[in-house]
């Protein structure tokens, strides 16, 4: 009969594993923390911010544990020079229009494989004398479980077109490929595969669906009314590419990204929404979002009063997801 205290971590490799979870909770943290100002999606944005705290409070529960296992507190440690290379491509998503990469790199790369690891670890931590341990990856798997399920419905809200699914699939395999390669959050290799768990419930604390709810719930923003009819028909002149029509509501001398224009009129789009207005002094700005079959683009003006009413002084594509089209000059 094995002895009932008899566990497969010692206290020195239990010290080292806790560390290497560290390492990975509080980069994760600090990435998020930093994507927040550079993400221009409101449902990405609270995602990110809800789990910024959560992944606070795993660091600092694995840095307060250690000293139990006779280590330094608050101490993190990568297992090896490959997860750290692994961890710095996962922050390399930084400009707005890549927030499907960096939702990918966490929420299908990271979390799941944390989320195995934790699940692996408690499998095997004895019960008798690690329950200190156990009831951090408790708490650990839950918030994990929730994070990822709140991360997929994101997922699914953003990347809404095949090139978008394209770049989240490509990302994806990049990162699985150097999280394997670095043996893992411990370096240890990959746990073994285990049957999907159940979707984790959203209601237990991660409104993702209403954060969506929430983006889209503004469907009259407050501006003039001569403004709003002014951008209802230079939106449909943007989805029609009607070059005259566009043209009329071009104010003389308008502020225009060219390179980035020359992007829109080769995709078809179906529809336009306002999704974004803000005064500044007597000017305003409005974010139109443009959707096609195949391609989803933001576009940013800047309107201007004048004695012929109010007409586009700044215009500029934000971001382009799919096969980045063109807008007629004239």
């Amino acid at each position: 009969m094995g002895h009932a205290l008899a566990g497969q971590f010692p206290v020195d490799h239990s010290a080292r594993l806790l560390r290497n979870y560290r390492y990975a909770a509080e980069r994760s943290m600090r990435a998020l923390g930093g994507w927040i100002a550079l993400t221009p999606e409101l449902p990405a944005k609270l995602l990110l911010g809800r789990h910024v705290w959560d992944l606070a409070q795993h660091a600092d529960a694995f840095g307060r544990r250690l000293p139990e296992l006779r280590a330094q507190a608050q101490t993190s440690e990568p297992p090896n020079e490959r997860f750290v290379a692994f961890m710095d491509a996962l922050e390399e998503p930084e400009q707005p229009h890549q927030t499907v990469e960096r939702l990918v790199g966490v929420y299908r790369v990271l979390k799941p494989h944390v989320l195995s690891v934790y699940l692996d670890h408690l499998e095997r931590a004895n019960p008798v004398y690690e329950p200190p341990t156990r009831r951090i990856l408790l708490r650990c798997i839950e918030d994990e479980r929730r994070h990822i399920a709140a991360g997929a419905v994101i997922l699914g809200h953003l990347a809404r077109t095949p090139a978008q699914r394209e770049r989240a699939s490509v990302w994806q395999g990049r990162l699985e490929g150097l999280v394997t390669v670095a043996g893992g959050v411990t370096g240890d290799g990959l746990p073994p595969s285990r049957p999907p768990a159940a979707p984790a419930a959203l209601e237990l604390g991660d409104d993702a669906r209403e954060w969506i709810r929430l983006a889209e719930g503004v469907t009259v923003w407050p501006m003039p009314d001569d403004l709003r009819a002014a951008v209802a028909s230079f939106g449909v002149a943007l989805v029609a590419r009607d070059e005259a029509e566009l043209g009329r509501w071009l104010a003389p001398g308008v502020v225009r990204d060219e390179a980035a224009l020359a992007t829109l009129g080769a995709s078809v789009f179906d529809r336009h929404d306002v999704v974004a207005v803000s005064r500044v002094g007597r000017q305003c700005l409005v974010k139109l979002r443009l959707e096609g079959p195949a391609v989803l683009v933001t576009v940013l003006t800047r309107w201007a009063p004048g004695d012929a009413g109010w007409r586009v002084a700044a215009l500029e594509v934000a971001s382009a997801d799919a096969g980045r089209p063109h807008l007629p000059r004239r």
